[in-house]
């Protein structure tokens, strides 16, 4: 036998075993009672921690807590954000993500996706005192900085539409809202469910809709590619909650119920 034929069955043999423990992570969160999720605490209304009671809301917190109910199994929150994601799930901190991720040619590489259950579109916020960006049109214009969150599905979708504007990508520990108060950038880029969080608690906020569909995303649940099981078992959770109204009952609470993916 060559060195290179016993390289490649020397791989294939660790590929069978990654697929196969992969492949208990449903009778592993059954066992043991424990299911570990990834969130991005900052996202209001879907994965937030209130800052002054510390406790955690919104969508996907409820229904995370469902599907931990329906595999009689306790929720295990792993603070992750959406740059961090591949890598956290990779490395087996979480089961999996429940936190509104955008379903991205780049993410499917290293994730595998669940059937939508929401979508948005992308919705600039500036201030309500800015004179320079009033309509969606002014923000694609010379001189104009358009801010985005390192890390999310706006980044690459504002870097190829954005023609003639500068866009800053935002990195922890600064944050767009800062930076937009601050007069360093005119407008940033964020989803529906972000943009709430500003227009519910922040006076000076003024959203920039588009006015017409611009870039419609659908939002799904995240695993670890290679077990076909737990998916098949996270996609059959997606189906039951737009059947029998949980889906929508839970988005209504958050505000979150224009952006529902019903069927």
């Amino acid at each position: 036998m060559t060195s290179v034929r016993r390289i490649m069955l020397a791989l294939a043999a660790l590929a069978t075993l990654s697929c196969a423990a992969g492949a208990q992570t449903l009778e592993r969160v059954r066992t043991s009672g424990a299911m570990r999720v990834c969130i991005w605490p900052d996202y209001y209304g879907v994965t937030y921690r209130n800052p002054r009671t510390g406790q955690l809301g919104g969508i996907d917190i409820e229904l995370s807590a469902e599907l931990a109910r329906e595999l009689q199994a306790n929720v295990e929150y792993v603070e992750s954000s959406f740059p961090q994601l591949a890598a956290d799930l990779q490395a087996g901190r979480c089961d999996v993500a429940m936190f509104a991720v955008a379903v991205l040619p780049s993410r499917q590489q290293a994730m595998a996706f669940t059937a939508p259950y929401l979508q948005s579109d992308i919705y600039g916020v500036t201030t309500r005192a800015n004179r320079t960006v009033r309509q969606w049109a002014d923000i694609d214009q010379p001189g104009v900085v358009v801010a985005v969150q390192a890390g999310t599905f706006m980044e690459p979708v504002m870097r190829d539409a954005l023609k003639h504007a500068r866009m800053a990508v935002i990195r922890p520990p600064q944050t767009r809202e800062q930076e937009l108060e601050a007069g360093r950038v005119d407008v940033f880029m964020t989803d529906f469910p972000y943009s709430r969080r500003l227009l519910d608690n922040a006076d000076w906020a003024r959203l920039v809709p588009p006015p017409a569909p611009f870039h419609v995303l659908p939002y799904g649940y995240a695993v670890k590619r290679g077990d076909a099981g737990w998916l098949a078992r996270l996609d059959e959770f997606v189906a039951s909650i737009k059947r029998d109204g949980r889906l929508l009952d839970a988005a209504r609470k958050h505000g979150l119920q224009d952006i529902v993916v019903a069927h």
